[in-house]
């Protein structure tokens, strides 16, 4: 095994030594989660969760790329969907599709960052051709008023 592995079960107790120094006993883990040290908490939680552990989500990333993408374009970086597409070394549909993504209801946005939207939900559903008006969009994805249409 590599490294050090520190495990400490139980509850927390405090020593008192005779000279009078307190020794506070904590229950925690550390582990290595892709290289890096982790403290757990016992029933297996990460004591706190750092940024970088949490990965973004595939759609999530999309939305970032769509965003990106048009910033580009708004600010004269790229001339065009082809440039940007040649630059990226993909294809254009694929950029196109992405930047439909910036036109999406705010709503929508937040429940992807929020990671709220209905699971049957898919990156290509919202990319391909996303109504204009945004109560089109909530009604094809099945959210009316940002809450998810029963049944």
């Amino acid at each position: 095994m590599n490294g050090v592995r520190i495990q400490k079960t139980g509850a927390p107790e405090v020593i008192a030594s005779s000279d009078g120094r307190l020794t506070l006993s904590v229950p925690i883990q550390i582990k290595r989660r892709s290289g890096r040290k982790l403290v757990t908490l016992p029933n297996g939680e990460a004591a706190h969760p750092r940024p970088w552990d949490v990965a973004a989500t595939p759609m999530q990333l999309a939305l970032a790329r769509g965003h990106r993408w048009l910033a580009m374009l708004e600010s004269g970086d790229a001339r065009s969907i082809t440039e940007l597409a040649t630059r990226e070394k993909i294809d254009n549909s694929y950029v196109g599709r992405l930047l439909n993504l910036t036109t999406l209801a705010p709503d929508i946005v937040a429940a992807i960052l929020d990671e709220t939207l209905p699971q049957h939900v898919t990156v290509h559903e919202l990319a391909i051709s996303p109504p204009v008006l945004w109560e089109e969009q909530r009604k094809r994805i099945g959210v009316v008023g940002g809450k998810l249409q029963e049944g």
